[in-house]
């Protein structure tokens, strides 16, 4: 599990690296992905991360640029690694830049708001991508809905304690929730536990002894807890969510580490790791959430902004006019489904000890 984590931030170094060499841009003028450069931009877009994700830089990044490019855009795409006083700075040098339109995935809450109340006294306009920002002053908020992500996420679950046949034995349940400061990861517990509350409450599911935890999406954290859990429960846990790919490799370790069979278990993001779990035996489904169709959702949003025309929503979240989007619950029927989109390369999954799995 380990292994995989630090190859995968290799993977993603080397991406960030060769993006900030080459720059991007759009339009007349180019910013390098650093964070602003000196030439001036119409859209700054703040991603936050490498870790809880590896779509941000793998998708987002080169999707946006593509979009923003073709509409001769002028912009900026910054990486904050994690650090919430680096977005901060990021969004400061996007608007010293003259970013008319902010495109912001927060880290958490606190930081979002704090680069749209910048945003709003420089007269630009923020849209929240992916993450809603809690208190802020977004006049769009771009993402799936995630409250029916968590829903799918629920939904797989008990379809795969039925497909076991554990549904009808009183099947003992544990959750690895996202991070408690993300927004989204509360969303998606609202949606997975609008299925399995009541399946509790009516004693057809047990929640595990201390089986219900959040892991800030670190996978060596999901590992950590997940051992936990199976210790207090005497290694009978009989499904568990996992709220992305990451944390489901994590119960996978574990329970490999233990000796244990495979569990009915929940992922989400649709990654290389993610799939093959899910063809040799370990994982029940992901969530996929086409990443072209979010990024290409929000880039026009932002051009719509800057060209002065009207941005078409289809709902509200939290007083917020809303772009919402509806994922696919993915499993073995229906994986290749992410290589017509070309969302993931047959070559990233069909490989090594994995290959037998894709004839």
């Amino acid at each position: 599990m380990r292994k995989y984590i630090w190859v995968t931030l290799l993977v993603t170094a080397a991406v960030v690296l060769s993006v900030a060499a080459a720059g991007c841009g759009g339009g007349k003028k180019k910013s390098a992905s650093g964070g602003g450069g000196g030439g001036k931009i119409q859209v700054c877009v703040l991603l936050p991360d490498t870790t809880s994700s590896v779509r941000y830089e793998l998708f987002d990044r080169p999707y946006l640029a593509s979009a923003f490019k073709a509409a001769n855009i002028t912009y900026s795409i910054s990486n904050a690694l994690g650090d919430p006083q680096k977005q901060r700075s990021q969004g400061d040098q996007c608007l010293t830049n003259g970013a008319k339109v902010v495109m912001v995935d927060a880290l958490d809450s606190g930081t979002g708001a704090s680069i749209e109340n910048s945003a709003a006294a420089k007269g630009a306009k923020s849209i929240d991508y992916d993450r809603l920002v809690l208190n802020g002053k977004a006049s769009y908020y771009v993402s799936y809905d995630n409250v029916v992500v968590g829903k799918t996420m629920g939904d797989g679950l008990v379809a795969a304690l039925k497909a076991n046949g554990k549904y009808s034995q009183k099947p003992v349940v544990s959750e690895l929730n996202g991070g408690i400061t993300d927004n989204n990861a509360t969303l998606f517990k609202q949606g997975y536990d609008s299925v399995l509350k009541p399946l509790y409450a009516n004693g057809t599911f047990v929640k595990a002894k201390s089986g219900d935890q959040w892991t800030d999406w670190n996978a060596d954290k999901a590992l950590t807890i997940f051992e936990q859990m199976l210790a207090k429960n005497n290694n009978k846990i009989d499904a568990s969510i996992a709220a992305n790919d990451n944390l489901a490799g994590a119960v996978v370790s574990a329970l490999q580490n233990h000796k244990l069979q495979a569990i009915p278990l929940t992922g989400q993001d649709a990654t290389p790791q993610g799939v093959q779990n899910i063809l040799a035996g370990w994982q029940s489904g992901t969530v996929y959430k086409s990443v072209k169709k979010e990024a290409a959702a929000a880039a026009q949003a932002a051009i719509s902004i800057i060209k002065g025309k009207a941005v078409t929503t289809n709902g509200k979240v939290s007083g917020t006019p809303s772009i919402l989007l509806t994922p696919v619950w993915i499993t073995k029927a229906n994986y290749k489904l992410l290589f017509t989109d070309g969302f993931v390369k047959k070559s990233q999954v069909c490989v090594g000890s994995f290959a037998k799995f894709c004839k």
